[in-house]
């Protein structure tokens, strides 16, 4: 079957069909293999929420010990992934040496025999248990303080914050972290998950599919948005310039960074889960002013904007939270790698299950027949 409309950006054309998880945008509705992320939210941890994207079902008991300890075991980075992280610059955001790190994984842990039973079984292990330690790396050596080796008693969320601080953090912030992970797990078929299918479907190995979603990740209308709403809060600097600042914005049709969303037409599932689990922060550590500023700017828009569909979505809040608990700005797109590493692997997995490589058609928009002029009589 073939077209000749075009479609910018793919806006509604199915590109795959997927169990992992699903949206409604009308009805604010977001499930991982059936189950209601607030369910996951509050009773889940994100070790069993990776092991059902990644498997179809929640495990058992036995099950989700031994996945833990599959992940635990695999934390630690080689002397050969340390030297050769420590030869990356310093300069430079934290996600272009991630995406390196990724690669360099590939070349310290060659898994390119995919179709092989296990093979990306254990490579998809080894990425949801790695994500944090390169990123901790990364973070700690970019700052100039002394890696902290990852502990195998701590919970994915808890050792992940445990590398970042060298120090542990209370239950509490442990639990956020954890809820952020979870609900930046998977999202159905966004542009990283696009990615990683779309190189999945050549055979390449996990690292160049982790490592291209990333790339696409990077992108400030993706992951690099809850960075952006900071900044922007940051630009309205008080409560009085929120309602003028926004309607300027309105006006001049300019982004309003996390705010709206291509499938979603009421609020974010997740940045109404977030935004409670932000007020319980705040009671434990202190209020946050950025806080106070995205409130008034969320009523402005649900003002001026809630009549066209356009409501907060989870980068919103997510950025303050993180802030909340004391992680620098340019982690916050690593940290959503850290999570959705477990849905692209997912959605990795399902692509080899029932492999086509992807090749769309373009419409071509240019001349024919142009005559070739040798350099010399080139005016």
């Amino acid at each position: 079957m073939t077209t000749s409309t075009f479609v910018p950006g793919l806006a509604g054309i199915p590109a795959a069909e997927s169990a992992i998880s699903f949206v409604d945008g009308e009805r604010g509705v977001l499930e991982y293999r059936g189950i209601p992320i607030g369910k996951l939210a509050e009773q889940s941890t994100y070790e069993e929420t990776a092991y059902l994207l990644l498997h179809g079902t929640l495990p058992t008991e036995s099950e989700l010990r031994s996945f833990e300890r599959d992940l635990a075991a695999a934390r630690p980075l080689g002397e050969a992934m340390k030297t050769a992280l420590g030869a990356l610059p310093d300069s430079g955001h934290p996600m272009n040496a991630l995406q390196a790190a990724v690669s360099t994984l590939g070349l310290v842990h060659p898994a390119r025999e995919v179709t092989r039973p296990g093979v990306a079984a254990s490579t998809a292990v080894r990425l949801i248990a790695q994500l944090p330690t390169l990123t901790a790396f990364l973070f700690r050596r970019r700052t100039g303080r002394e890696f902290v080796e990852p502990r195998g008693d701590l919970s994915h969320a808890a050792n992940f914050l445990y590398m970042l601080r060298g120090t542990e953090a209370s239950d509490l912030e442990t639990r956020v972290m954890d809820t952020a992970l979870i609900l930046h797990a998977d999202h159905t078929m966004n542009a990283s998950t696009f990615t990683a299918r779309v190189i999945a479907s050549t055979l390449s190995d996990g690292y160049s599919v982790v490592a291209g979603a990333l790339g696409s990740l990077f992108g400030p209308l993706h992951g690099g948005a809850n960075e952006a709403v900071l900044d922007m809060l940051d630009r309205m600097g008080s409560i009085e310039n929120v309602r003028r600042t926004t309607e300027t914005m309105i006006a001049g049709k300019e982004k309003i960074m996390g705010v709206g969303h291509r499938v979603y037409k009421v609020k974010d599932p997740r940045a109404f889960i977030l935004q409670r689990l932000a007020e319980r922060l705040f009671e434990e550590v202190g209020a946050s002013p950025r806080y106070e500023l995205a409130c008034a700017l969320e009523a402005v828009v649900k003002e001026k904007l809630s009549a066209k569909g356009i409501y907060p979505n989870v980068d919103f809040y997510s950025g303050i939270v993180y802030d909340r608990i004391g992680i620098e700005r340019a982690l916050f797109t690593p940290i959503f790698a850290v999570s959705r590493v477990a849905g692209w692997c997912a959605h990795w997995l399902e692509q080899l299950g029932r492999n086509r490589i992807f090749r769309p058609r373009q419409i071509y928009t240019g001349n024919h027949d142009i005559p070739y002029v040798p350099v010399e009589e080139r005016g």
